[in-house]
């Protein structure tokens, strides 16, 4: 959910004074999820509790967030969720790849599920669903060909990769911001002393 006061990450037509606040935030974002999901990658014994701690956190801040702005059910999920997850992977690692081994295929088929029901990204939704069905089938053949221990590793490696590849949109959006942060304030016309700006400009008063 974003912020009335806060620009889209992709947008670099933003209020330049707004994305120069902006924009450090969507960088540090961009550049912790890459080092959450290569910690997440490489570090094999805790690598699911890297990734669902960090998910928790950033789940508990989202729901900080949203309901400062308002009181929704919304905000209150994520701020549950957020709580779960960070108390299971500070308990256990075991506990963060299972969860991972659920939580996986869940958000990937929800994902798809809610992509299509919008109807305006048929193919993208389409895209998500036929990706969300292999990797689920990936995870399950994984779990019975061998055990479910091996298919809880491969859970926290394709999570990696995903926070991973939502980290390149959000880097995105911080370089577009940065632009629009250099960009030079628009020039007042002489003789304005801003002064009618708010309520539509030196025409309103004619």
């Amino acid at each position: 959910m974003a912020s009335t006061t806060e620009p889209g990450i992709l947008t670099a037509s933003a209020d330049p004074d707004v994305a120069r606040r902006a924009w450090p935030r969507w960088l540090a974002l961009g550049v912790g999820m890459l080092a959450v999901a290569a910690v997440g990658l490489f570090w094999t014994a805790e690598g699911a509790r890297v990734l669902l701690g960090a998910t928790g956190l950033f789940l508990l801040g989202r729901g900080v967030v949203v309901l400062r702005e308002s009181l929704s059910g919304l905000g209150v999920g994520a701020l549950v969720a957020g709580l779960a997850a960070a108390v299971v992977a500070a308990v256990s690692a075991t506990a963060s790849g299972w969860v991972l081994l659920v939580a996986v295929p869940v958000l990937l088929l929800g994902t798809a599920g809610a992509v299509l029901a919008r109807g305006g990204a048929r193919r993208r939704g389409l895209a998500l669903l036929v990706w969300g069905l292999l990797l689920t089938g990936l995870l399950v053949g994984a779990g019975l060909a061998r055990d479910w221990d091996r298919a809880t590793g491969v859970a926290a490696v394709i999570a990696g990769v995903v926070v991973a590849g939502l980290a390149v949109p959000v880097l995105i959006g911080a370089v577009n911001l940065r632009a629009a942060a250099s960009r030079p304030a628009p020039a007042v016309p002489a003789g304005c002393a801003g002064c009618a700006c708010g309520a539509g400009g030196c025409g309103a008063l004619r």
